[in-house]
């Protein structure tokens, strides 16, 4: 996830679009007036995006729940993706997750890890890597949580959770019993997750949020109460009117096990609420990383690090540096846009211009009503808003592309360069459609960086880590996390489009405290990061 701490807002809209558009029923009318669109700027769009998902091998259908209708929420929300280089080539790798159906498992439905051939292709490797996997799955995140050079993945259900550690050898095995995260009491809903360094021991802990409290035998049905009815249709109930989600923080104890610390690090007695994506960051820039969950239809949470193991609950809008935040959502002109349900979400410099641009994907959940209600159709196109430079966004429609006007009921997304080329790639689910693969092909070629970072005191993964880009005047801020947009995860090496600047200043803030400077970077290249030792030779990287 891109973190510009002045920017803040624009994820926390997409993320928790139904919890802003709140009403009575289960998720939002949609009755909110949009601002006035201001008029063109007329400036060209030099990023290009075309969904090369056949093309590249994405064949199978992300199954989830029913194609016509929707009896349970469990059906509706989806899953995440990822970007993972699991087998360290220096080429991004794609997995992506899968629910299944009420009335039984189709062949389709698993889980799916395909192998980057580094020729725009892939191929499907889940059985061969030990992942397939059938269920309600939700979210992923992705880290080295053992810190043994491999990226691990974990991946959050309704029902078991699961961690798949990385055997460094192309396959997974499933530990999730020996590292202590199996849950024995009642079902669970797993939803979002983020591997963080809570105590700065150079162990990744974990923490998980939880939708709500569902169980079949209990679940309402559609039309049964005012939460299960939607402008007059009967839809699925929820998740008002349901029980919420307690959310856990799990302790990494540096031997490959895990211990609940909920209640003693104070996560336990948070605000009830219907907890979604997870992002852990260092919101205050004190040095220790904090959690924001993204909430549906209640009140998202910021829990802000004590430094002593435990967390303080505190609310969120736009960062000032400090963990203060303002709304700027209509400053920033992005209030022009509330038709559709909007889910995963990123800042990302789209063309190379030194300004960051917001892109989200939008479906709805109730699949039904679009038969007696044409004006709300299930399938609904992406988002994309351009950054002006001037504190302003423009929303884009076709001059970016079929791939960004073709509507799908997406869901999970995540940001990378599949192809090394230098650009922002997009990977999206589409609820039982085949995943969409948009390979950006720019018109203009501009400059750019790209960081890895590698701990040595701190976490392999440098989970938590903040780079500062300095060029032409200019500052980009992002950090490193193991979760973002929605239930998904991002390519790892930060990207930092340079506009025209062809060098620039790099400031690493280390998880551990460490701050390191390097100067005059020429860019257009990845430069590799290993805590104290500077830059370092990249793994596999190669220039299309």
């Amino acid at each position: 996830m891109m973190i510009n701490r002045r920017s803040f807002v624009l994820f926390s809209l997409c993320a928790t679009a139904q919890q802003m558009l709140g009403q009575n029923q289960g998720i939002a009318t949609r009755d909110v007036k949009a601002q006035a669109k201001p008029a063109a700027s007329g400036r060209p769009f030099d990023a290009h995006f075309t969904d090369i998902a056949k093309e590249a091998g994405l064949h199978a259908p992300v199954i989830y729940g029913g194609i016509e209708a929707k009896k349970y929420i469990l059906e509706a929300n989806g899953c995440g993706c990822a970007f993972i280089d699991y087998d360290n080539d220096g080429w991004m790798d794609i997995f992506l997750l899968s629910g299944t159906r009420l009335e039984g498992d189709p062949p389709e439905a698993t889980n799916r890890l395909y192998k980057n051939n580094r020729d725009g292709t892939f191929t499907d490797v889940t059985d061969k890597a030990g992942l397939r996997a059938v269920g309600w799955a939700n979210g992923v995140c992705v880290a080295d949580y053992n810190n043994d050079g491999f990226d691990d993945i974990f991946c959050t259900y309704f029902g078991q959770n699961r961690l798949y550690r990385n055997n460094g050898d192309g396959t997974f095995t499933d530990v999730t019993k020996q590292a202590g995260l199996w849950e024995s009491s009642s079902t669970r809903w797993g939803a979002g997750c983020a591997f963080l360094d809570y105590n700065r021991d150079g162990h990744l802990d974990l923490f998980v949020s939880n939708y709500i409290r569902f169980s079949f035998e209990h679940a309402p049905a559609p039309g049964e109460n005012s939460t299960c009815n939607w402008k007059g249709v009967p839809v699925n109930c929820g998740p008002r009117g349901l029980p919420t989600g307690k959310h856990s923080l799990y302790r990494n104890n540096g031997d490959g096990t895990f211990t609940d610390v909920s209640k003693q690090a104070g996560i336990a007695a948070a605000t009830e609420s219907y907890g979604m994506t997870v992002v852990a960051a260092d919101f205050d820039e004190d040095g220790w990383p904090d959690i924001f969950v993204a909430c549906d239809s209640t009140p998202s949470l910021l829990f802000m690090n004590n430094h002593d193991g435990t967390f303080r609950e505190e609310g969120v809008i736009r960062n000032d540096g400090k963990g203060n935040f303002d709304e700027v959502t209509r400053l920033a002109k992005v209030g022009v846009e509330t038709r559709f349900t909007s889910w995963g979400a990123g800042l990302a410099d789209l063309d190379n211009d030194g300004y960051p641009d917001v892109l989200f994907v939008t479906g709805s959940v109730y699949p039904e009503v679009e038969r007696k209600l044409p004006q709300y159709p299930y399938k609904t196109p992406r988002v994309l808003f351009r950054n002006l430079g001037n504190g302003t966004f423009e929303e884009l429609e076709s001059q970016a592309g079929e791939a960004i006007t073709t509507p799908h009921s997406s869901r999970g997304c995540a940001f990378g360069d599949f192809d090394n080329d230098g650009d922002m790639d997009v990977l999206i689910v589409n609820m039982n459609e085949p995943p969409s693969l948009l390979r950006n092909d720019m018109k203009v070629r501009r400059n750019w960086l790209k960081v890895k970072l590698e701990g040595v005191k701190s976490n392999r993964s440098a989970i938590g880590a903040r780079v500062l880009v300095h060029y032409a005047g200019k500052v980009q801020v992002q950090a490193v996390v193991s979760q973002s947009s929605y239930y998904s995860c991002n390519d790892p090496r930060l990207h930092f489009g340079l506009g025209a600047s062809s060098v620039a200043d790099v400031d690493v803030h280390w998880p551990n405290g460490l701050h390191e400077q390097y100067k005059n970077i020429a860019a257009n290249q990845l430069i590799t990061l290993r805590e104290s030792s500077g830059i370092v030779n990249n793994k596999g990287w190669k220039r299309s």
